[in-house]
C-alpha cells in the first residue's frame, strides 16, 4: 500500500491565516532532566492542514466532534486547477468537465480536492495571493451530493480581498459542507481512485481542527 502525506508540518512560527493565533511548539520536559519528554502546543483550531466544521462560518453549525467520521475517509477525486494566476477565480465551468463524468454513475465519492500547486508557496507572502473557487463551484458540488471538499491553498475564498465576505464558505457550509484547507503534495497523488483520510482531533464543541491528511493507493 502506498501512502502520500497531504499535510503541512506543524512547527513554531508557521504561516497561519492573517490574525489567527501564532503557532508555538515548545519543550516543557526532557528525558535528560525529567526522565520523559513532553511538548507544549499553542495554536489555533485552523492551523496547518485543517478541517473547517460548519460552526466555523454558520451560527449554530456542527462542531468538529459532531462530524460523522465516515464522511472523512473514502474515495477522492483530485481536480487539476494548476497554472492559474494570482487571485484568479476558478468557476464551475472550469471544473465541470473533469468532474461530471467521474461523479455520474461511479462509486460514491467522499470528497473532491482541488489541486492548484499553490502549496509550493506555503510560508511566503505569495501564498496569500492564491486562486479562489467561485461560489458556483460550491453549488455544483452540493448539487451532485459532494459535501466535503479541499484545496491546497489557505482558503477556497480570497484571503486578501474578501472584505469580510466568504461566499464559498457561506454557500458550502450553509448546507452542512466540510472544507479542508492547506493541503500539500496533491501532485504526488498520481494514480486513479485514491482513498483519502482527513481525520481531525476530537475537540469538543470546536469550529475546526488540524488533520493528518493522507492519500492511500490500495490497489496494486
Amino acid at each position: 500500500m502506498r501512502i502520500v502525506d497531504l499535510s503541512q508540518p506543524i512547527r513554531t512560527g508557521m504561516q497561519v491565516y492573517p490574525g489567527d493565533p501564532e503557532v508555538v511548539v515548545g519543550t516543557v520536559a526532557t528525558v535528560e532532566e525529567d526522565g520523559y519528554q513532553v511538548a507544549s502546543l499553542r495554536l489555533g483550531s485552523h492551523t496547518g492542514t485543517h478541517l473547517d466544521a460548519p460552526l466555523h462560518s454558520v451560527t449554530g453549525g456542527a462542531a468538529v466532534d459532531d462530524i460523522d467520521l465516515g464522511r472523512l475517509v473514502g474515495p477522492a477525486i483530485v481536480v487539476d486547477c494548476t497554472g492559474r494566476e494570482p487571485h484568479a477565480t476558478i468557476t464551475w465551468e472550469d471544473v465541470r468537465g473533469p468532474l461530471e463524468d467521474r461523479l455520474r454513475g461511479g462509486p460514491e465519492t467522499a470528497m473532491v480536492l482541488f489541486r492548484t500547486d499553490w502549496s509550493v508557496h506555503f510560508g511566503t507572502q505569495r501564498y496569500l495571493d492564491h486562486p479562489v473557487l467561485g461560489a458556483d463551484v460550491a453549488d455544483g458540488l452540493l448539487a451532485r451530493g459532494v459535501t466535503l471538499m479541499g484545496t491546497d491553498t489557505l482558503n477556497p475564498d480570497s484571503t486578501l480581498r474578501n472584505e469580510g465576505v466568504l461566499p464559498f464558505h457561506a454557500r458550502f457550509q450553509g448546507e452542512g459542507g466540510l472544507i479542508l484547507e492547506n493541503l500539500a503534495n496533491l501532485a504526488a497523488v498520481d494514480w486513479s481512485h485514491p482513498v483519502v483520510s482527513v481525520l481531525p482531533l476530537a475537540l469538543a464543541g470546536v469550529d475546526g481542527s488540524p488533520v493528518r491528511a493522507v492519500a492511500l493507493q490500495l490497489d496494486s
